[in-house]
């Protein structure tokens, strides 16, 4: 097996527990600040911890170090097949930003007119409300239903999926005027 003191690098055996506390804690630190909890350096930190706390109860230093490495890289492994598993379970739907918005089905909040030049007309798709008009410049009232077929900027082209079955959104209760 291994000589005595090998791993123990010429350190007395008490500041041992003290340098794997200041490992642990560093670690930590860069995994926080610098690496914005990526969590490639957690897992070694954690195992510095442990590797501490058998320190602290005066376990060779060889089984300490094996501890940190060993126990580190098990964590590490283990980390990596549960966020895998974590982002494999939990796709994004397809398009980043305002793209993901195409094919979308929403409803006219505020009229489409033809000649907008105020933009004025809206539209509510997925719990936003968004500026929207028409390629073919139509004039499309409020509660038709839509689908995106292109984002601008900041606003949405859209095409009528089906006909409007009331030109009005009816009003609910807190839009009424109390007496």
């Amino acid at each position: 097996m291994l000589a005595d003191g090998v791993l123990d690098l010429g350190i007395d055996l008490d500041v041992w527990p003290w340098v794997w506390l200041g490992v642990a804690v560093v670690f930590a630190l860069v995994e926080l600040v610098a690496l914005g909890g990526s969590f490639v350096l957690l897992p070694f930190a954690v195992s510095a911890f442990i590797a501490s706390i058998l320190g602290f109860y005066d376990v060779a230093v060889e089984v300490q170090w094996i501890v940190f490495l060993v126990g580190g890289a098990l964590l590490f492994a283990a980390a990596l097949k549960w966020l895998r598993r974590f982002v494999d379970d939990n796709d994004t739907p397809p398009g980043v930003g305002a793209n993901r918005l195409i094919g979308m089905v929403g409803i006219v909040t505020e009229p489409l007119l033809p000649d907008d030049v105020a933009r004025s007309g809206r539209v509510s798709i997925a719990s936003e409300v968004w500026g929207a008009h028409t390629r073919n410049d139509e004039r499309v009232e409020r509660g038709t239903r839509v689908r995106v077929v292109e984002v601008e900027g900041t606003r949405v082209v859209v095409e009528v999926v089906e006909p409007a079955q009331t030109s009005e959104i009816e009003p609910t209760d807190t839009d009424k005027e109390q007496p």
